[in-house]
């Protein structure tokens, strides 16, 4: 039990790590599954581009729109936002978080395209239908190379072309491997850059992370005490046909309020949307003026709290 316990506390601790080390798991076995099992290049000079190119940009177009689909702040941006509240400066922090999810969404769909390079499957078989890649790779041999190059991916020797082949596929593991090396540079200035911009100190944002996930436990325990609870009343009062008890639940005001995206107040140090609304509504009635608050992208980890249904 204590080494189960120890496995639970590692996963906590590196969530993202081990996250991101999952998706690029999952997106090499998926991408060896379609090169083998499903991907058949069709040798012809009008179909080997567009099904090359279908095969290794749509899956990582997929990924991306379903890392968007099950990111938590994809929703509490969307919800409501075309009711009109929002007030005008929302837009901007809207934009901001907008790049964001964007940001981690593309994580799959670059490892996708990656993995799918250094298998060179698809660039061969994309790129031999290519005119233009074609009158490059056959440079001074005779017009049969041109015509003969799509025919590479299949592999047949009596076309004498097999050198294209290995080519093709050095070509596709080089771009694979400096997309690979453009990406963690990229992802490690980024993150330097955010950690540098921070307004809290190295050890709250391990507090922060503590009381964020602490939260949502106790958050999720409550709704679900308090919605079986609402349930409960109202079934047994239309059995009995009598009159409901009170159940005091939360306005819909307070919902809208807690499920916004979260903002940074220098002043006051909230620690959730749920700490700011009941901070603020216990001083001045949750009228307090939020001028000073702003986004802050080391804190993006706040807005992804939620309630899952069990």
């Amino acid at each position: 039990m204590e080494k189960f316990k120890a496995v639970l506390d590692l996963q906590s601790k590196h969530r993202s790590a081990l996250g991101y080390g999952l998706v690029t798991l999952l997106t090499a076995g998926s991408e060896k599954i379609f090169s083998v099992v499903v991907f058949q290049c069709p040798c012809s000079a009008t179909w080997n581009l567009p099904y090359g190119l279908v095969f290794l940009l749509v899956p990582a177009l997929a990924l991306f729109v379903l890392g968007c689909a099950l990111s938590a702040r994809t929703w509490r941006l969307l919800t409501g936002c075309c009711s009109g509240s929002r007030s005008s400066s929302s837009w901007s922090h809207s934009a901001f978080v907008c790049v964001q999810i964007t940001a981690a969404a593309s994580v799959p769909a670059v490892t996708w395209v990656a993995v799918a390079l250094l298998g060179g499957s698809f660039y061969q078989c994309a790129v031999s239908g290519s005119t233009y890649m074609a009158k490059r790779l056959c440079g001074d041999r005779n017009d049969s190379c041109v015509d003969n190059l799509p025919q590479v991916p299949c592999n047949k020797p009596e076309l004498k072309m097999q050198d294209f082949l290995s080519q093709l596929k050095a070509q596709s593991q080089v771009l694979g491997w400096v997309l690979i090396a453009a990406v963690i540079v990229l992802l490690l200035a980024v993150k330097s850059l955010i950690r540098c911009c921070s307004p809290v100190s190295y050890l709250q944002l391990q507090f922060w992370e503590i009381y964020m996930e602490k939260e949502g436990q106790i958050l999720q325990k409550e709704a679900s005490e308090n919605a079986t609870q609402l349930a409960k009343e109202n079934v047994r009062c239309f059995f009995e046909c009598s009159d409901p008890k009170e159940c005091k639940t939360p306005s819909r005001e307070a919902w809208q309020h807690i499920s916004a995206l979260y903002t940074f107040n220098s002043k006051n140090q909230f620690y959730s949307m749920l700490h700011k609304y009941v901070t603020r509504l216990e001083t001045d009635g949750g009228r307090s003026s939020m001028e000073e608050d702003a986004s802050v992208p080391a804190l993006g980890f706040v807005d992804e709290s939620k309630i899952t249904h069990s």
